[in-house]
């Protein structure tokens, strides 16, 4: 506990989006010691990357309901706004802009070949579409760091820096195989170490870019908190139904496996939640 409230204490020093700018920069970290693996192998074993891919999905199903849906319904009936309609608008208008995100931009899902690529169809090489599946996803998640932090200025009692800590930990814990799905992959089809390295903790460029971004606008636009909170939580569950969860159940004799290991993963997201939220 005392671990917690040293952080916190550094973070309350800094402005919103300075917050949401270090840990979104934590969060693309972790991305790239996932990334490292390369270095030290070639190959992981496949249960292992889909248990991983497995926890990545519990820690995002748990974030995006403890983190985000929840406080943005508290912040919208705190401030007079019909809590349902705001939940469902927020969350159905985020995993409608990732599916449009998701027909649109070019991108491969690792273990696929290049002709079930997704997306306009281009003729970049594999390796970028790969890069792009990844970074997809982690559009919502700094995004959702970044509203966060936002939300704390706002002073209403759901949005509490822990929470916001909390979130930024378990998007950054679930980023570790997202680094080590992209390196690898790539580090197999021939690239050189570094090159499979930098390409897969540039997945996690995005982030600090969109939590940023995300901070800068809820401070500018207050009243729409409680919509940004359940926009980052649909936007979530949208990337764990269509991307994390079958790429971790791809391998049948493995579901039993990664079933636990998304209940585990959903498991520590909410201790760390309940624990400094």
């Amino acid at each position: 506990m005392w671990l917690g409230a040293l952080v916190i204490d550094f973070i309350q020093q800094f402005n919103p989006v300075t917050q949401a700018f270090i840990a979104t920069l934590f969060t693309w970290g972790v991305t790239a010691a996932g990334a490292s693996l390369v270095f030290f192998t070639r190959e992981i074993n496949p249960k292992l990357l889909d248990s991983m891919l497995g926890f990545a999905a519990g820690v995002m199903i748990a974030a995006s309901f403890w983190s985000l849906l929840a406080p943005g319904i508290e912040m919208a009936e705190q401030l007079g706004h019909t809590p349902w309609l705001t939940a469902v608008i927020g969350f159905m208008g985020g995993g409608i802009f990732m599916r449009l995100t998701d027909r649109f931009l070019p991108h491969l899902h690792p273990g696929l070949s290049i002709d079930e690529s997704e997306g306009i169809k281009t003729s970049w090489q594999r390796s970028t579409l790969l890069v792009l599946a990844i970074t997809l996803h982690n559009i919502p998640e700094g995004l959702a760091v970044g509203v966060a932090f936002g939300a704390v200025a706002a002073d209403l009692p759901s949005a509490t820096i822990g929470g916001a800590i909390a979130l930024a930990i378990g998007i950054g814990i679930q980023n570790f195989p997202e680094g080590t799905a992209v390196s690898v992959p790539l580090r197999r089809e021939g690239l050189t170490k570094k090159k499979s390295f930098m390409m897969g903790q540039a997945s996690g460029i995005v982030e600090p870019i969109a939590g940023v971004i995300g901070a800068l606008f809820v401070l500018k636009m207050q009243n729409i908190l409680p919509y940004a909170l359940c926009f980052a939580a649909g936007a979530m569950i949208f990337v764990v139904v269509e991307e994390l969860i079958p790429e971790s159940q791809r391998i049948h004799a493995n579901i039993d496996l990664v079933t636990m290991a998304t209940m585990v993963g959903f498991s520590v997201m909410m201790i760390l939640d309940v624990a400094l939220g």
